[in-house]
């Protein structure tokens, strides 16, 4: 009966590898393809459209990194006249607060609103919502502290809002400080391989395109419909996703509004980050996987997508068990063909080492799209952040089990510490502007 049991458990697991491989090979496949026949033009012709727009930035502690923001932020070339810059000072006991009003000296659409230890530091989400409830633009954009977006950046977000039926937009992430460290490099990959490619792709083939909480936002009709963000919610990205389609709208994809964000440079900040994903995210799964199989509003295929989506925070624990599996099954039964099944599982465990949310052809299809071959030798280090992945997720479905039992609805939000490291690349990023144009 164990043994039945057991092969039970390894098919079925191994059924989800596959069906994974299956996914990011169509991902690539469909990139590749539209970079053949199609070009993305280097600007979006929005000059037709300007709407009136909200920049909702989020700042807790982040000293280092917000004056950068909002000085970016004041180069602009969106009407100023129809622009709204809110930062929700979240109970910060640095010189956060000091640096923004500062620019609200300076510039009259720049907005500050302090939140004291009482009503502050409850989260992103909590932050996001007083910021909206003060917000008056037609379009709600967000920006995390530490990112540097494009100048035309708010044109290229808002343009896909011409269609009625985008209730969000994603933009592109591209890390400032990748050179600074192996840890940064690796990130750069993950982030090369999720929005080159994956995110890209989904748009492509009219799948779930993923909120990622910075670089985009969502028409305001739709975040008051949707109540704001679930400050209950630890990923409040992924349930905000989610909870568009569920209601009729889509979001779109723009890969040409790209943004920098300071990634983190150590192995406790990267663990501490990704654990608040991963956890979060499987918060998702619980709170909409039921609502996803049974709505209306999505086709067959993306419901699919919305499934492998949810779940995939529970890919390393998964690599992890087929494993073991596959190794007690190989050791019972050698002569049954178990040797041969688990040596086929290998390859297929192998291809999900590169991460979460970029798997290994991602990652090299689009670093080859962005023509960054010398990067593409990092390749094999991704197991790195595999190892780390596979102890992160694997504690975070303990937790949201225990906290599924014990029916816990409040959790800690840890913040990422921003050192401020990327100033330096924005500087190199301000050279070689200057240069081109010369």
């Amino acid at each position: 009966m164990l043994i039945e049991v057991v092969e039970f458990l390894f098919v079925f697991l191994l059924a989800i590898l596959v069906a994974y491989l299956v996914r990011h090979n169509i991902f690539t496949f469909a990139v590749l393809r539209s970079a053949n026949n199609t070009k993305k033009t280097e600007s979006t012709p929005v000059a037709k459209f300007e709407p009136t727009v909200s920049i909702l930035i989020p700042a807790r502690n982040e000293e280092n990194v917000i004056g950068r923001l909002l000085r970016r932020l004041t180069e602009l070339t969106y009407p100023k006249k129809k622009l709204q810059v809110i930062v929700i000072n979240d109970a910060s006991t640095d010189q956060t607060g000091k640096i923004a009003s500062d620019f609200h000296k300076k510039y009259s659409y720049i907005e500050v609103i302090h939140r004291d230890k009482k009503s502050g530091g409850k989260g992103k989400s909590a932050a996001m919502n007083h910021g909206f409830s003060k917000a008056t633009g037609e379009i709600i954009l967000c920006f995390d502290a530490d990112y540097y977006p494009q100048q035309d950046i708010v044109e290229r977000l808002t343009a896909p809002f011409v269609d009625p039926k985008v209730g969000g937009v994603q933009g592109r992430v591209v890390v400032l400080n990748e050179p600074q460290n192996m840890i940064t490099r690796l990130i750069a990959l993950e982030r090369v391989g999720g929005y080159r490619v994956d995110q890209e792709a989904r748009d492509n083939l009219g799948l779930i395109v993923q909120f990622g909480g910075t670089v985009g936002g969502f028409r305001r009709s739709v975040l008051e419909a949707l109540h704001g963000w679930d400050e209950s919610m630890l990923s409040e990205d992924t349930d905000l996703t989610l909870r568009t389609y569920l209601a009729g709208y889509k979001i779109k994809y723009e890969v040409t509004a790209e943004c920098y964000e300071e990634a983190v440079d150590n192995w406790g900040a990267y663990w501490k980050q990704r654990y608040r994903w991963a956890k979060g995210h499987m918060q998702c799964f619980y709170k909409h996987i039921w609502k996803l199989l049974a709505t209306n509003k999505l086709t067959f295929i993306q419901k699919v997508d919305g499934l492998l989506l949810l779940s995939v925070y529970f890919l390393p624990t998964i690599v992890l068990f087929s494993f073991i599996l596959g190794l007690f099954l190989l050791l019972q039964l050698p002569a049954e063909g178990y040797g041969l099944a688990f040596i086929g599982l290998v390859p297929v465990s192998c291809y999900s080492f590169v991460g979460n949310f970029a798997p290994f052809f991602e990652v090299g299809v689009g670093l080859y799209l962005d023509g960054r071959k010398r990067s593409q030798w990092l390749l094999p280090l991704s197991i790195l952040t595999f190892g780390f992945n596979l102890s992160i997720c694997g504690l975070a479905y303990l937790n949201v089990t225990m906290d599924k039992i014990r029916r816990k609805k409040k959790h800690s939000w840890a913040k990422t510490v921003h050192s401020g490291s990327g100033d330096h690349y924005v500087n190199r990023l301000i050279t070689v502007g200057e240069q081109l144009e010369q």
